[in-house]
């Protein structure tokens, strides 16, 4: 009970200090993914807090994560963009990882977009595509819902049913069509690192139906999931993982293809986000009429 009681006065003072600091209430939340910073770039009228200033918020110790919350609108739409995250490895537990979801969702935010970096193990993949995740494995070894349940975040037995919104999904893959943006799809499968994979492990993970591997996204998701949030995420191939050809990592090279990626990333997001449908059909944690985690904070501008 005094885990949960400290959890939610958590979520309350970093919400209440960001509604504080901020002159609109997100309705998107966004978290990019390695060398994918400069998409905050696309955003208007931007406030930005650094996470270091917000009351409990985790900070990144990974270099290509800046470390700053980025409040504006993008696509027409009151956006809240985390650019950078914290991971796992790291040190950092499971609820430290995923506390600034608990956050977003607390903001008013009702979507959550992910970005990230992956491994491709789909031989049908290239460095720089951008695949649209359609569902995931947790080999993470870990879990952010275990210990006591808050009821008011979300349901002891969150449904997984649909962790990626399928109505996203299609949205996605028909703006992609439109902007003439090449999109695929994939499963993506979750590991703590901070270590890559050996061949064996790449074998083994293709094997269970995995198409790209990276070490963060499947937490968020299911923190998002728990709170009745709708889930879009977008992986970008930032380099080839094939047993029969693996070659040793190379940073720079993974960072030029996300580099690479990004403004057409970036363009596919925005057209997206225009063209998001209301959320008031989306899942509330518990099932119809049960609350929808914890309070969006009512002193928000609108």
């Amino acid at each position: 009970m005094e885990q949960s009681t400290s959890q939610l006065r958590a979520i309350e003072e970093a919400r209440d200090y960001l509604a504080s600091r901020v002159g609109l209430r997100p309705e998107i939340g966004i978290i990019l993914g390695t060398g994918l910073g400069r998409f905050a770039e696309a955003m208007r009228g931007p406030a930005v807090v650094p996470y270091r200033e917000i009351p409990h918020f985790p900070v990144p110790s990974v270099e290509s994560h800046a470390g700053e919350l980025v409040v504006g609108t993008l696509g027409g739409r009151p956006t809240a963009v985390m650019n950078g995250r914290v991971h796992y490895y790291e040190g950092f537990s499971m609820r430290e990882v995923t506390f600034p979801v608990r956050v977003l969702r607390a903001l008013g935010a009702h979507t959550l977009v992910v970005t990230n970096a992956a491994g491709g193990m789909n031989p049908l993949f290239e460095a720089s595509d951008i695949v649209v995740t359609v569902d995931h494995i947790n080999l993470m070894g870990d879990n952010p819902l275990l210990g006591p349940n808050e009821d008011s975040l979300g349901p002891r037995f969150p449904d997984m049913s649909e962790p990626y919104s399928r109505e996203l999904i299609a949205l996605a893959r028909e703006t992609a069509l439109e902007e003439k943006i090449p999109l695929r799809e994939g499963v993506f499968v979750g590991v703590a690192g901070p270590n890559l994979e050996t061949r064996a492990e790449y074998r083994f993970l293709r094997w269970v139906g995995a198409d790209l591997v990276g070490m963060s996204l499947v937490p968020e998701t299911i923190v998002a999931a728990h709170a009745g949030m709708r889930v879009l995420a977008f992986s970008v191939v930032t380099d080839t993982c094939f047993p029969e050809s693996l070659e040793p990592i190379d940073v720079p090279k993974i960072l030029a293809a996300a580099a690479k990626a990004e403004p057409a990333l970036t363009r596919l997001v925005a057209r997206v986000i225009e063209r998001l449908p209301s959320a008031a059909g989306s899942r509330a944690p518990g099932g119809p009429g049960a609350p929808g985690g914890l309070r969006p904070d009512a002193s928000a501008k609108p």
